[in-house]
């Protein structure tokens, strides 16, 4: 059985920094304005962007990602989220054929979904055409549909631009942004501020909504949309009986978590509770296992160091043998302590017999792929998994007696285990293998024989 989809595009540009967020941030709010539901979408393993989107549309935004996550399960993941949206709108990721696989022509071309280019003209005039036939010609089955520019700087620039575009490219010219437009998003060390942090406040979302409003043609915009293809139509799973409580650090410091996650583990019979290691002085009631994700704990090292009674009940936790997964952040909050860059050592749980220490470069970055070497929370020795990596901070050398249970693609090994805790840098996401929310479960309920 097929359904309709609901109109969707991908908004790419023609390299990072192109504009491609403010445009997409600028779509979603501009349709927002004129009363549309809009469902956001990110193409790549971003967690900043999603968060963005949400603070934009209100609604819970989804990473497609066709090597972290499969094809088939981005498929599904845009078909029943989109469901009921008056407009999908997925922000890209770099320029439009970056990346491989998990490119945004990529996902364009695999889905067969229509693809809105930015093109940053500021410094060029009509060698823009150039750049417009290139995007075209180099994978000519995603070649863009529309066009919409970024910083033009003048009415004359604008002609310059659209005309040399319209004499040598098939591409639709669907709008533009000026110069002028005065929009930005703080960032730090590992991107923009977070949707959780409010970087956007109502003015700026509005002037970017009454911007795009006036210079972009927001109608065609949604008939290029509605010239998708057809997607299998959704069909909700029975709900399963909860097996388990599991609680989950979600704050400030800990907001980097793959929504599908929860779905996966919720659909598995996994009841969720949420709880904050910065403010909470106790883990909530009657969970059976924890969930401690990535985010910012160098950032609030200070806070969650001086909230001794949370880190006593987590290390409590972890040496009465309960089960917790904790990545990249939480991981960290589980080092003895986290070392700042202005070497201040600020004291964390205290299971991994390390300190994580900040830098001042980025210490690693990329996609990865796991093979447990030993059975695990996640299933049996050989259970493949898939993920990203990106971080600040290194940690001092695990001691050998600490057991590594992941066998990386980068040749490096990790999954660091202590009594029923597993830890490390990479973020999974469990779309690839979604067995592992039911291994994970009978891990926790043989932890509670």
């Amino acid at each position: 059985m097929m359904n309709r989809t609901t109109p969707t595009c991908i908004v790419s540009g023609t390299s990072s920094g192109s504009g491609k967020t403010t445009v997409a941030l600028g779509l979603m709010a501009a349709f927002k304005e004129k009363g549309y539901s809009v469902q956001p979408f990110k193409c790549g393993p971003d967690f900043i962007d999603p968060g963005l989107h949400r603070l934009i549309t209100g609604k819970v935004s989804r990473n497609l990602d066709l090597w972290m996550s499969g094809e088939e399960f981005s498929r599904r993941t845009l078909a029943r989220h989109s469901r009921g949206a008056d407009i999908a709108i997925i922000e890209g990721v770099m320029g439009m054929f970056d990346g491989g696989i998990s490119s945004s022509g990529a996902l364009s071309e695999a889905l067969n979904i229509p693809t809105i280019l930015v093109l940053d003209v500021r410094s060029m005039a009509e060698s823009a055409a150039a750049m417009v036939k290139g995007f075209e010609s180099l994978r000519p089955e995603a070649a863009p549909k529309g066009i919409i520019l970024n910083r033009v700087a003048s009415t004359r620039h604008l002609q310059l631009v659209s005309d040399a575009i319209r004499e040598h490219c098939q591409t639709e010219i669907l709008g533009y942004l000026p110069r002028t437009l005065e929009f930005s998003i703080p960032s730090r060390h590992l991107g923009l501020l977070t949707g959780d942090e409010s970087p956007l406040g109502p003015e700026a979302i509005q002037l970017l909504a009454k911007t795009m409003t006036e210079h972009v043609d927001l109608d065609r915009i949604i008939q290029l949309c509605g010239s998708g293809p057809e997607a299998p139509a959704f069909a909700p799973s029975e709900p399963k009986k909860r097996q388990c409580r599991i609680g989950v650090a979600r704050d400030k410091a800990f907001c980097f978590y793959y929504e599908d996650n929860f779905d996966i583990l919720r659909d598995a019979g996994c009841d969720l509770t949420f709880f904050s290691p910065l403010s909470d002085t106790a883990l909530p009631d009657n969970v059976d296992a924890l969930y401690l994700g990535g985010g910012y704990p160098e950032l609030y090292a200070k806070e969650l160091s001086n909230n001794d009674k949370m880190l006593r009940a987590i290390r409590q936790w972890i040496e009465n043998d309960r089960p917790v997964y904790a990545e990249c952040g939480g991981f960290m909050y589980l080092t003895e302590g986290i070392v700042d860059q202005a070497e201040v050592l600020h004291t964390m749980v205290g299971a991994f017999p390390v300190q994580a220490r900040m830098e001042k470069t980025r210490a690693s970055l990329g996609y990865r792929e796991v093979q447990t070497q030993a059975p695990c929370c996640f299933g049996p020795t050989g259970t493949i998994l898939r993920g990203h990596e990106f971080h600040y901070s290194r940690i001092d050398t695990m001691p050998a007696r600490i057991a590594r249970v992941y066998a990386l693609n980068n040749g490096t090994h990790e999954g660091y285990t202590y009594k029923n805790t597993l830890g490390g840098y990479l973020h999974l996401h469990f779309g690839f293998a979604p067995q592992v929310a039911g291994e994970f479960i009978n891990f926790i309920n043989f932890c509670r024989e």
